[in-house]
C-alpha cells in the first residue's frame, strides 16, 4: 500500500543529498571535503502550522555540527541549491535555526487523491505485520452475572483493536475467556441455591451467602429453576443442588453474553473454557512440568512457583492447601495454551487498570527464559492493553444504580438506551484516560455529539452526490479529472487530512491505540465540513464541481473506513 507522506519524506531527503553533492561540488561548503553524503540524515515532520510548510527537514542542523558551519547558513545554502522540478514540492524555505521548509505541489495532491481512489477499502492499510499470528483476548467476564460498564469499555477497545492490527497485516484471532471454574462460579451456584431455598422455605428461613451475588439476574434464575421443579429439588443435598445450578446458569448466562456482545457488534473467533483445562487435566499437566524442572517448592502444605527468581516482587501460590489449583496455576496453563499448543507470535490482553499489578507480576512469570523452556514455549510475547475507568453521567450527575437491577448499570441497559454506534464511539477513547461518558450528550442529534458529528458528514456527502446524480453530474474517475481546480487552502487541507490515514493506522497499531482512528476521523470530519462551507459545488463551473465532487466522494469513503474500523455504522441519511 502507498503512503504518500511517506514517499515526500523519502523525496525530501534524496533532494537534500543531491543539493549538498551540488553546492560541494561548486565549492560552496569548504568544509565538505571528505563528508560522507550518506550521513546526510535528518528528520522530516510535518509542523502543527502549515505557514511552516508542508513538511520542515532538520538536516542541516544535523549536518552542521559535523562540518563546523552554522545550520541556518548551511541550510540557505542546501535551499539554493535544491532543484524542484518533476518533484512533490512546489517551493523550499529557511526557518528558525536551520529548518527547512518544503511545500507540497499539485503533483503530490493529485497523486494523493489517484491511491485513495485506487485503493478503495483498502486505504490505509499495510503489511507491516507480516502476517504475524495476534490473539487479543478482551471482556473475559466472569458468566455469573450482567456485563458490566467495564466489560463495554472493554469489548470495544479489544475488538477496535483488533480491526486496526488486521489492517496493519496482523493475522488476528478475537478471543473471550470464560471463567466457569473456580470459586467466584461456585458462589454463584451457593448464591442461586438459596435464592431457590428462599422461594422454597421463606426468604427468613434461608440465610443468603455474605458475600453472594445480589443481582435481579440470580433471582430471575431461582424462579426459572423453581417454575420447572417445584420443590422438589429442595430434597436434594445442598452440593448436587449447587452442581446442578452451576451446571444451569452458567451456560445460560454465558449465552447471553454472547448475545449481548452480538447486539454490541462484536464477535469472537474463540469462545474459551476454563474449565476445559481442568476437565482435560492440561493444568496438571502445566504444573508437572513446573515440578520437574525445579521452578517450584512446597511450603505450609502448598506447592510455590519461585516467582522471585524472574524478577517479580514475590513468589506465588500454584495449589493451595486444599489442593485446588490458584488463579495463577490455571492463567499458566491457558498461555502455555495460547503459545506452546496455538502457536500464537502474540497475545494480547485487554484489562481494566485494577489489574496493573498482576500484569507486572504475570508478566515477569511468562517472560522467564527457564518457565518458557520449562513449558514448552519456544515463541511469542505477552503484552497487556489496560484501560482506566468509565463513569457515567446524566444532568452534570453520576449514574450508580441501574432501573433494571438495583446495582451498577449493566451493558445490556445502555443499549437499550443509547445506540451501539454512539457506544463504540464513545468507548473507543483513549485508554489511558479516564472517560466520562455523558449519556445526555450521546444522544443528542447535533455536532456538539462526536458520533453524530462524522455520520452526519458522510450521510451529508451522499446527499450532495444522489443531489447532483439527479442533475446528471456523477462521480468521475481522478485521472478524468483536472485536479488543479482543487488548489484553496481548505480543499488542499482536506487532502493532507486524507493522506494522513496510514499513519494513524500505523500509529494505533504500533501504540496498540484505536483511539487514534476516532481522533483522526473527527478531524476529517471538521476539515470536510470547512471545504464544505468554503467551496461552493452546485452551481459550480462543471471542472472545479467535478473535482470537488471527486473530493467529497473520496472523503466519504475514507470516513467509512474509518467508522468500519470501529464498529460504526456510516448512515446514508440522517
Amino acid at each position: 500500500m502507498i503512503n504518500m507522506n511517506t514517499l515526500a519524506k523519502d523525496e525530501i531527503s534524496s533532494i537534500l543529498k543531491n543539493a549538498f553533492s551540488k553546492a560541494a561540488a561548486a565549492g560552496l561548503l569548504a568544509d565538505a571535503a571528505g563528508f560522507d553524503i550518506a550521513s546526510l540524515t535528518g528528520a522530516v515532520e510535518i509542523p502543527r502550522d502549515a505557514k511552516n510548510g508542508d513538511f520542515a527537514a532538520t538536516h542541516a542542523l544535523a549536518a552542521a555540527k559535523k562540518l563546523g558551519v552554522p545550520p541556518r547558513s548551511l541550510a540557505g545554502v542546501l535551499a539554493e541549491n535544491i532543484e524542484l522540478d518533476g518533484t512533490y514540492f512546489s517551493s523550499v524555505s529557511v526557518a528558525g535555526p536551520g529548518f527547512i521548509n518544503f511545500t507540497l505541489s499539485q503533483k503530490w495532491y493529485a497523486e494523493a487523491l489517484r491511491v485513495i481512489e485506487t485503493e478503495g477499502e483498502a486505504y490505509g492499510a499495510s503489511d507491516s505485520g507480516g502476517g504475524e499470528r495476534v490473539m487479543i483476548e478482551f471482556v473475559s467476564a466472569n458468566p455469573t452475572g450482567p456485563m458490566t460498564i467495564g466489560n463495554a469499555r472493554g469489548g470495544v477497545l479489544g475488538d477496535a483493536l483488533a480491526s486496526v492490527l488486521s489492517r496493519a497485516g496482523y493475522d488476528v484471532r478475537r478471543e473471550f475467556y470464560v471463567n466457569d471454574a473456580g470459586n467466584q462460579v461456585a458462589l454463584f451456584g451457593k448464591s442461586v441455591d438459596a435464592r431457590y431455598m428462599q422461594l422454597v422455605l421463606g426468604e427468613a428461613a434461608v440465610e443468603f451467602p455474605e458475600k453472594g451475588y445480589q443481582g435481579e439476574d440470580i433471582k430471575e434464575l431461582a424462579r426459572l429453576i423453581y417454575d420447572e421443579n417445584g420443590d422438589k429439588l429442595a430434597a436434594l443435598p445442598e452440593e448436587e443442588r449447587v452442581r446442578r445450578f452451576i451446571a444451569l446458569g452458567i451456560p445460560r448466562n454465558t449465552e447471553r453474553m454472547k448475545l449481548d456482545l452480538e447486539r454490541y457488534g462484536i464477535n469472537y473467533d474463540t469462545w474459551f473454557l476454563e474449565s476445559s483445562l481442568h476437565s482435560s487435566g492440561y493444568v496438571d499437566e502445566t504444573v508437572g512440568l513446573l515440578i520437574k524442572s525445579g521452578l517450584t517448592y512446597e511450603k505450609d502444605g502448598a506447592l510455590w512457583l519461585r516467582n522471585t527468581d524472574f524478577g517479580a516482587e514475590k513468589d506465588e501460590v500454584l495449589r493451595r492447601s486444599d489442593g485446588f489449583y490458584s488463579y495463577d496455576a490455571v492463567d499458566i496453563a491457558y498461555h502455555r495454551n495460547k503459545f506452546a499448543e496455538r502457536g500464537f507470535d502474540r497475545v494480547i490482553n485487554v484489562l481494566g487498570a485494577d489489574h496493573h499489578g498482576h500484569t507486572i507480576r504475570f508478566g515477569a512469570t511468562m517472560s522467564a527464559p527457564a518457565l518458557r523452556e520449562a513449558l514448552g514455549i519456544k515463541n511469542g510475547r505477552l503484552e497487556f492493553r489496560l484501560m482506566q475507568m468509565v463513569r457515567l453521567t446524566r444532568g452534570g450527575e453520576t449514574v450508580k444504580v441501574s432501573k433494571r437491577t438495583g446495582k451498577a448499570i449493566t451493558l445490556s441497559d445502555l443499549l437499550d438506551e443509547i445506540s451501539v454506534d454512539a457506544c463504540r464511539f464513545f468507548f473507543n477513547a483513549k485508554p489511558d484516560n479516564h472517560l466520562e461518558f455523558d449519556l445526555d450528550l450521546a444522544i443528542r442529534q447535533d455536532s456538539e455529539n462526536p458520533v453524530y458529528y462524522v455520520q452526519y458528514a458522510h450521510a451529508r456527502i451522499c446527499s450532495l452526490i444522489r443531489a447532483l446524480a439527479a442533475e446528471g453530474f456523477d462521480v468521475g474517475a481522478v485521472s478524468e479529472l483536472d485536479t488543479g481546480a482543487l488548489a484553496g487552502e481548505s480543499e488542499k487541507e482536506l487532502i493532507k487530512q486524507l493522506a494522513l490515514l496510514p499513519d494513524e493506522l500505523a500509529l494505533a497499531a504500533r501504540e496498540l491505540d484505536p483511539s487514534r482512528v476516532n481522533r483522526y476521523v473527527t478531524e476529517l470530519a471538521t476539515r470536510f465540513h470547512k471545504f464544505y462551507t468554503a467551496c461552493r459545488i452546485k452551481g459550480e463551473t462543471p471542472d472545479i464541481l467535478s473535482a470537488r465532487l471527486k473530493l467529497a466522494d473520496l472523503t466519504r469513503g475514507v470516513i467509512k473506513n474509518c467508522l468500519t474500523i470501529t464498529g460504526v455504522s456510516a448512515p446514508e441519511k440522517m
